[in-house]
């Protein structure tokens, strides 16, 4: 997602139950949005906005690294695996108590202000430090601002009937912002525009984030609507004074922190935290697969299939499939417990990747047939022959796609499930983690970039997708072989086999 990344939202249990069944039932979820807040179809449109503007940047930032910072491939990846993503989850577990301290509209305010400078500096500079220290970093933490609110907003403009559904809308308009996201990277790419501003002539990848820049700066208008009500009378008494302001969030970030070590600190006395600890480790595997979309396959794509090959859209294939199946996957299989679905969807996911280590020649065929035209042609838009890695990475991106549908939901169902009473919120915090170990574990990927498909020279693409696939079958492997040591009983599950 970032997922961050693809964000999930915690389960609602004070939904009540639908009673028509059938298409009037179906249609009866969504009949009662009707009537629903303002607020809340703006936060859908803030979604949609804050994702498709982080999208954009995710996908361009190892290029801009390389191309226009001039970072090898080791260094773009690490800095981008171990300093920009990790600092986004770090601030993401800080965010939720700055929003409950100075209100929701604020903190939107406040994240989309730091973006939306940050995104200025990353636009007209290409001094590394100046863009590391003024861009990349402030922005891990405007963007991290952004996911908790998110959440919180779509509670508290929803009522206890449209929760959720207005939840099941979020993660769908998520994903929709992903596929645009994938859409716009190709056509600025592919549009290869030259224009100078007063001397300033901003590389592809500069035009990327002033298309990211423009997205925030539409934030504004959207966020200005929100009622300001809706962040309490606390929050008017404080806005009195400007000092009083700031010296609330500075209070509120130190809490946060010493809140979140106390966390651990109480979770590290019991059993079921290692295991959980341990079963999330294994999860970090198969997102640190889903993250490579965005920091490996631009450049994967580029050297493989030619410059500026569409790999937005080829990626935009996941958010597709999964928008359709979530929903489809988690009807069929809410019976069977989350560590089984997550083993299953583990295996799918491995064997996935390993299409992407197969021979190429193989897939000559497919790329004859008329769907290997169809994609190419019609919906990659190729021109002229049609590389076996297109239909190659289509397959792959497909069969991950429904392993994702079955494992990531589950993950954060297990995690609530065998918490102890009264702690699933705690618990339930640390479903973070297994992107903060893909994102760890994604940063060494500039090295199999550099060693197995460099942008100059022999290249054995073949053998980094076989580090990846085999990378990815740690976690189906590693939860399977130590289930007796990793799983805990579920709340309302038997089976145990």
């Amino acid at each position: 997602m970032g997922n961050v990344v693809k964000d999930t939202f915690a389960p609602e249990d004070s939904v009540a139950p639908v009673a028509t069944t059938g298409l009037r039932g179906f249609l009866a979820k969504f009949t009662v949005l009707k009537g629903a807040q303002r607020e809340l179809w703006l936060t859908f449109l803030i979604k949609f906005l804050i994702y498709t503007a982080y999208s954009v940047t995710n996908k361009t930032m190892v290029l801009w690294l390389s191309k226009d910072l001039g970072f090898n491939d080791q260094a773009a990846g690490a800095l981008v695996g171990w300093v920009w993503a990790p600092a986004m989850t770090i601030f993401t577990l800080l965010a939720g108590s700055l929003t409950d301290a100075i209100g929701l509209r604020r903190t939107f305010f406040l994240g989309v202000a730091i973006c939306t400078l940050a995104r200025s500096v990353m636009v007209v500079t290409t001094i590394p430090s100046l863009a590391l220290a003024c861009g990349v970093l402030p922005l891990a933490v405007g963007e991290a601002l952004g996911t908790p609110v998110l959440l919180a907003a779509t509670r508290r403009y929803s009522t206890t009937a449209q929760r959720s559904i207005s939840f099941s809308i979020i993660y769908v308009v998520m994903n929709i912002g992903y596929v645009a996201a994938g859409w716009i990277f190709d056509y600025v790419r592919q549009l290869n525009l030259r224009a100078s501003v007063f001397g300033f002539e901003p590389t592809t990848h500069q035009q990327l984030f002033l298309v990211s820049l423009t997205f925030e700066i539409l934030l504004f208008p959207a966020i200005y609507f929100l009622r300001r009500s809706a962040d309490g009378s606390i929050i008017n008494q404080s806005s009195r004074h400007a000092s009083a302001f700031w010296s609330r969030i500075g209070h509120t970030v130190r809490q946060s922190a010493v809140d979140t070590l106390r966390l651990f600190h109480r979770l590290l006395g019991q059993s079921g935290f290692y295991r959980l600890l341990v079963f999330f480790l294994f999860i970090g595997f198969l997102k640190a697969i889903f993250l490579q979309m965005d920091y490996v396959f631009p450049k994967f794509g580029d050297r493989e299939l030619g410059l500026h090959a569409p790999v937005g859209r080829l990626s935009a294939i996941n958010s597709i499939l999964i928008i359709l199946l979530v929903p489809m996957i988690g009807a069929l299989t809410q019976r069977f417990s989350a560590y089984r679905m997550v083993i299953i969807g583990g295996v799918i996911c491995a064997a996935g990747v390993f299409i992407m280590a197969l021979p190429t020649e193989w897939f000559q065929p497919a790329v004859n047939s008329a769907p290997g035209q169809w994609l190419g042609h019609s919906y990659l838009g190729v021109n002229g022959s049609i590389h076996p890695y297109y239909v190659m990475a289509a397959l792959y991106l497909a069969v991950f796609s429904v392993g994702e549908a079955f494992y990531s939901p589950r993950v954060y169902e297990y995690a609530a499930a065998i918490a102890p009473p009264g702690q699933e919120a705690s618990y339930g915090a640390l479903a973070y983690l297994p992107f903060l170990v893909g994102k760890l574990l994604v940063g060494s990927a500039g090295w199999l970039l550099a060693a197995f498909c460099p942008e100059h020279g022999p290249r054995r693409s073949g053998i980094m997708w076989l580090i990846f696939a085999l990378a990815a079958s740690i976690a189906p492997i590693g939860l399977l072989v130590f289930r007796r040591y990793i799983r805990v009983p579920e709340a309302g599950r038997q089976d145990l086999d």
